[in-house]
């Protein structure tokens, strides 16, 4: 909206003034796709399989046990959950009480379930993001949660390398298909950043 209302679509770069902070936005008008750059991210508490598998309703065996259950930041915090298959993800169903019960005691307030088994071929991740806590029992598309998620795999060289160029589908679950973009790289710190394609769907005006 910014890009296309109030810059006459002509700007490559926009930056956004929000509670994490100042978040740059780049624009490639090639592939239309913007992109944005995340905040250097921390890496919290970590999660037993048993916790967090009855919360997720499924068995501890649908779970990576290779890669910890872990809570990580670049804006908004966000609980990791690495899942086995597609399988997996698709049998996931958010228990109340227990979700609410572990965010008591933690500052993500959201749960990223993940795995390598995707939909459609052309992709590399399959992802569900839930949210119950900021109304939000299911998101399609969370580009906070996906810049957590690729943090992750650098960190824990989940694709075997320190740098990454990835496809993640998320949404399908719910009917509303996405795909989000992640790139990330291990230097002396990790950096991170989340692309989209954005469609219109509605246009209205404000009146003041």
């Amino acid at each position: 909206m910014i890009q296309q209302n109030l810059l006459d679509g002509s700007a490559s770069n926009i930056n956004l003034h929000v509670k994490a902070g100042m978040i740059p936005i780049s624009i490639d008008h090639r592939s239309e796709v913007f992109w944005m750059q995340q905040n250097e991210p921390t890496f919290g508490q970590t999660f037993s399989n048993a916790q967090l598998s009855k919360l997720l309703g499924i068995p501890e065996q649908y779970m990576d046990t290779r890669y910890p259950i872990q809570e990580v930041e670049t804006g908004l915090p966000v609980i990791i959950v690495p899942l086995i298959s597609l399988h997996a993800v698709k049998k996931v169903r958010i228990e109340k009480e227990h979700y609410y019960r572990l965010i008591e005691q933690t500052n993500a307030k959201g749960i990223l379930v993940f795995s390598p088994e995707t939909y459609h071929e052309e992709n590399d991740l399959n992802v569900r993001d839930f949210a119950d806590y900021y109304g939000i029992p299911e998101d399609p598309a969370t580009g906070s949660s996906n810049g957590c998620l690729a943090a992750y795999l650098v960190k824990y060289r989940y694709l075997g390398t320190d740098r990454i160029d990835v496809r993640v589908e998320q949404g399908y679950e719910i009917g509303r298909p996405s795909l989000l973009f992640l790139r990330a790289f291990h230097k002396k710190s990790i950096n991170v950043s989340v692309g989209g394609k954005v469609e219109k769907i509605a246009q209205g005006e404000w009146l003041l």
